[in-house]
């Protein structure tokens, strides 16, 4: 018995592994050749496994796109452990700790390749944007429109979710996520991350303090 879970365990290791392998492959092709342009032979082939292996651990191309979208997806999500929001000071806190995470995590070289990835698939595969909107884009929006609703209840706030939510992204990004995508603009310090947040936060305060 303890010899069939070891073994277990091993084969398991083992398919993850060829997972990653078929992932950063899938990955590295669909910014080279876009989503359209890249074959799932050329896939396999990159990654050093038979097509029936991609398919059978991570499954068509557009499943190998939601998966490698996933993966940097969930680095975007809440920061654990962030309090309530029950007053003005722990409100900026957690505002500031989010959009810190948020600008990090997005500016980074391989999540802009994927926006830069959905931009130039657009017309000829338009679910690539989809995807990458609905994994990628959905799930911060969401997260940041709870913390605007529990900043709203607890009287912190006086504009909807929905508003402030949008508004704080654009305090936060500003003219940054296009001179990222055209390439003009180089990924912000630690230091200057953690001012625009701090900064978004502090202005949305102002703007809609209850």
């Amino acid at each position: 018995m303890a010899k069939t879970t070891s073994r277990q365990r091993r084969q398991g290791l083992d398919e993850a592994r060829v997972r990653q392998r078929i992932l950063a492959a899938a990955f590295k092709a669909f910014t080279e050749h876009g989503f359209a342009g890249t074959s799932t032979l050329e896939i396999a082939t990159r990654a050093q496994v038979s097509k029936a292996t991609l398919y059978a651990l991570v499954g068509n191309k557009q499943e190998m796109l939601a998966a490698c979208i996933g993966e940097r997806a969930r680095r975007l999500e809440m920061p654990a452990k962030l309090p309530e929001p029950q007053d003005r000071e722990t409100l900026v806190h957690v505002l500031t700790a989010f959009g810190t995470r948020l600008l990090r995590e997005i500016s980074d070289p391989a999540v802009i390749a994927v926006f830069r990835l959905a931009i130039a698939e657009a017309v000829r595969a338009p679910e690539v944007a989809l995807a990458v909107d609905s994994i990628g884009g959905e799930a911060p929006r969401t997260a940041l429109r709870a913390i605007m609703t529990q900043a709203r209840s607890a009287g912190l706030l006086s504009g909807e979710p929905l508003q402030m939510t949008e508004q704080f992204g654009g305090l936060l990004w500003g003219n940054l996520m296009i001179g990222l995508l055209l390439g003009v603009a180089g990924r912000p310090s630690p230091r200057e991350i953690a001012r625009r947040a701090r900064d978004a936060a502090n202005t949305l305060l102002r703007s809609y303090q209850a």
